[in-house]
């Protein structure tokens, strides 16, 4: 299982939250980002949520204003991918109550923090939303 990327964008297409587990030179992950989020913004919602993009397979679901797009390899589960994606969601709106567009902007480096407690190397580790917030939760008491 190859996770390359998972990306969270809104409605305009404004990229809010990246990971990259794969190297790739910046001005790469400019041109990846810009024709993978044209590609599934501009897909209907009576279409499926999986699209082959160069040699990744897209997986992608919509939240509210927020689209998250993951990148894997083409032989990779698509519905194992969607639920991976309702984990991401359903840990944000854990720690953030509700997540929305202002929670991954004003909190971005939390928001990294949690995606990598559950993606390493490309493989999921953790889907458990108290074992994924444990550690910032953690730092959240340490802090005050």
């Amino acid at each position: 299982m190859t996770i390359h990327f998972v990306l969270c964008v809104n409605k305009q297409g404004q990229t809010r939250l990246a990971q990259y587990t794969t190297w790739m030179p910046v001005p790469e992950r400019a041109a990846l980002e810009g024709e993978v989020v044209r590609k599934c913004l501009q897909r209907r919602d009576n279409e499926c949520s999986f699209v082959e993009h160069l040699t990744y397979k897209l997986v992608y679901r919509r939240y509210a204003s927020l689209f998250f797009i993951v990148g894997v390899d083409n032989d990779e589960n698509e519905l194992a991918i969607l639920e991976f994606i309702h984990a991401i969601v359903e840990t944000f709106d854990k720690y953030f109550d509700n997540v929305c567009e202002l929670d991954l902007m004003f909190n971005l480096e939390k928001a990294q923090f949690i995606l990598e407690e559950m993606v390493a190397n490309g493989c999921i580790l953790e889907t458990n939303k108290a074992n994924i917030l444990a550690p910032i939760e953690l730092m959240d008491k340490i802090k005050k």
